[in-house]
């Protein structure tokens, strides 16, 4: 069995084992790491072998850490790391390079279409119909986008709301707000199949799946790293915030979208949204500024060539080729944006 984790922001770990009578055998390390001393590596292997093939990351690394010598430095690694790398030869997880990624980034669309679309293409990745595929969304007016369990008047100022022209709608992730206008938001989803994101715990599956953008942010002179669960943060403050949604049907998918801030009016933000003007009651709209930091500012870039450099990144690291929606994807999500993603039912499902 062979597994591999790169591990967010550090370096690659490959294992490869067997498993006789319910335990690892065979067991050997290796990756792109640093480690001292030299022999620590062996130490590694020798205490994995034997180890219950049942047992969970953080067993499998409380073993290497019980039996590595005072000093040992693991850099770019952890032994975690080599646990989850464990987990992920034992569940048979495929790499991102084993597959033929397909990119989608048409033309503006409405809140309720994109929420559709994060359903269907996501569903279509499971069932085999569709390759993975990232999708970079453009937004044909303002929105707010509640998550699937949040309470629309608890987050929404429906005067603000209506003052600014923003369209509310609710997506099928958990996770918070957001609040997102044309040319100054960065949106993206991937549609990955589950065996993707196999030995990985739901919250180190957020990490994984957006290391690629903190290599893109970093290639644009942004030093960005991931704050747990689900927030892509730099010295500056926030630029994103992740959500997920996993679809058991068929082979099972995972859906992982993120929106990143380019540009931001903290003003209307806060007339808008209640629960940040509750974060940040008696800050001012300049603390707004400050803890939603614009990608704008931090590259000195337009817009268009971010995304530009953020997808010349994903295509170098695993390879991409241009698509489109369907004309059946596109049937099938302009029926569940009417039928669904714009009815007042789902929007107030949480009232």
């Amino acid at each position: 069995m062979h597994g591999e984790y790169k591990v967010p922001g550090g370096k690659l770990v490959v294992v490869d084992l067997d498993v006789h009578d319910g335990t690892l055998r065979e067991v050997r390390v290796a990756g792109d790491f640093f480690l001292e001393p030299d022999e620590a590596l062996h130490t590694i292997d020798r205490a994995l072998e034997g180890a219950p093939a049942d047992a969970d990351a953080q067993a499998l690394a409380a073993r290497i850490e019980a039996a590595l010598p005072t000093g040992t430095v693991m850099f770019g690694f952890s032994a975690e790391a080599v646990g989850i790398a464990v987990r992920r030869a034992l569940a048979h997880a495929t790499d991102w390079t084993d597959y033929d990624w397909q990119l989608i980034h048409e033309g503006p669309q409405d809140p309720a279409l994109h929420m559709a679309l994060d359903e269907v293409l996501t569903d279509e990745v499971a069932a085999g119909r569709r390759p993975p595929t990232l999708r970079v969304w453009e937004w044909d007016r303002p929105a707010v986008i509640i998550g699937s369990f949040q309470s629309l008047r608890n987050e929404v100022d429906p005067a603000g709301a209506e003052r600014h022209g923003v369209t509310v709608v609710r997506r099928i992730s958990g996770g918070g707000a957001m609040f997102v206008e044309p040319g100054n938001t960065i949106t993206y989803s991937l549609y990955v199949p589950d065996s993707l994101v196999s030995g990985l715990s739901f919250a180190d599956s957020y990490a994984y799946l957006d290391d690629w953008v903190l290599g893109a942010l970093g290639e644009m002179g942004v030093k960005a790293w991931y704050q747990p669960l689900n927030d892509i943060a730099t010295e500056a403050g926030k630029v994103g915030g992740a959500a997920q949604k996993r679809i058991a049907a068929h082979g099972g998918a995972v859906l992982h979208h993120v929106t990143m801030s380019y540009d931001i009016d903290a003003a209307k933000m806060l007339e808008v949204l209640r629960i940040g003007r509750e974060k940040l009651s008696g800050k001012g709209i300049a603390s707004a500024d400050k803890r939603v930091d614009p990608l704008r500012r931090q590259t000195g870039l337009p817009r268009h060539a971010v995304i530009e450099r953020m997808v010349a990144s994903f295509r170098g690291r695993y390879g991409l080729t241009d698509g489109k929606v369907t004309d059946e994807e596109s049937t099938a999500a302009r029926r569940l944006a009417a039928e669904k993603f714009g009815s007042p039912e789902w929007t107030s499902r949480v009232p």
